[in-house]
């Protein structure tokens, strides 16, 4: 992994993993989402990752339609390179997944590398009370899950999405998802740099101990050597802890709701920018430069928002 001169901020603004009766300031409808990735913007995130929910009940939705209701607000009110979900829910097919960046053509779109059990019932035991019928359905759901991200379903994704030359962040919840990767860089399917998003602390991943995080990143370096950009993404109360580990090591970080509902121990996050102005004090703290949004395609090597559809 090259020394970069700046650290890239993501922010996931509200994802499928959180429900709505978790915390009153997770972005649900189009124009909370618009408006919480405006905000993280200019709060210092230059990358923006995307999810779209049902309006009325906050459950995720990937039909196209939900994303274009916020996608040409977002790009008109702020300079973010946005990143679009393949991952959508882990309880929908990978065509209907990979629809809103077919159709969008992001200059990012996350792509999950491998089959894996993603346990959300832990939830259950914090959370009691639940506004809408889905969302205890779909934590409890979680139990016999399997978040399916075979070879072929990753091979459908990158060959239908390369076309529009969109770049990808590599979600690796586990070692083994970054030989996944290496199988598909040596099949020649996805070209460097490569930005890798290591996941940790997410039940059915790797955990969030340091050794965790340095495991990950010695097998990256091993497997991608220069060829590659470090991002890192901490769940729940090991967000931050993780970010600054990372940071500290030349990583890039991402933070947001979709990832933890907390901005500090028992007090929830008031808002995505909230947490992206923390993160940045750590950052700045370390005596670190945050990449803008332009600077931040440079380092990716994007294809610029001139070349999106929306």
């Amino acid at each position: 992994m090259p020394a970069q001169k700046k650290v890239i901020i993501t922010c996931a603004v509200t994802g499928s993993i959180h429900t709505p009766s978790m915390s009153p300031h997770l972005p649900v409808t189009p124009q909370e989402i618009a408006d919480a990735a405006v905000q993280a913007c200019e709060a210092g995130a230059a990358i923006i990752h995307l999810h779209a929910r049902d309006p009325e009940t906050g459950k995720p939705d990937q039909s196209p339609q939900a994303f274009g209701r916020f996608l040409p607000q977002i790009a008109q009110r702020c300079d973010a390179v946005v990143n679009l979900t393949t991952g959508g829910s882990p309880y929908m097919s990978v065509q209907e997944r990979i629809q809103p960046s077919i159709v969008f053509k992001p200059e990012v779109a996350s792509m999950n590398m491998g089959t894996m059990g993603f346990g959300l019932f832990g939830m259950l035991e914090r959370f009691k009370e639940f506004k809408h019928a889905w969302e205890r359905e779909y934590l409890e759901g979680s139990r016999n899950l399997v978040f399916r991200n075979t070879y072929g379903d990753i091979e459908t994704a990158l060959t239908e999405m390369s076309a529009n030359q969109t770049r990808y962040e590599f979600e690796c919840y586990d070692t083994a998802h970054l030989y996944n990767l290496a199988h598909f860089v040596d099949r020649g399917l996805v070209k460097a740099p490569y930005f890798v998003q290591t996941v940790f602390g997410l039940l059915g991943g790797i955990g969030s101990h340091p050794d965790d995080v340095m495991h990950m990143k010695r097998t990256a370096d091993r497997l991608f050597g220069d060829d590659y950009r470090w991002s890192v993404l901490g769940a729940g109360a090991a967000q931050m802890k993780v970010a600054a580990m990372a940071a500290a090591m030349g990583g890039n970080v991402r933070v947001g709701l979709e990832d933890s509902l907390w901005i500090g121990k028992g007090r929830l996050a008031e808002s995505n920018a909230q947490q992206v102005r923390k993160v940045r004090e750590i950052l700045e703290g370390l005596g670190l430069e945050i990449a803008t949004p332009a600077e931040a395609r440079e380092i990716l090597q994007l294809k610029g928002k001139d070349k999106v559809a929306f």
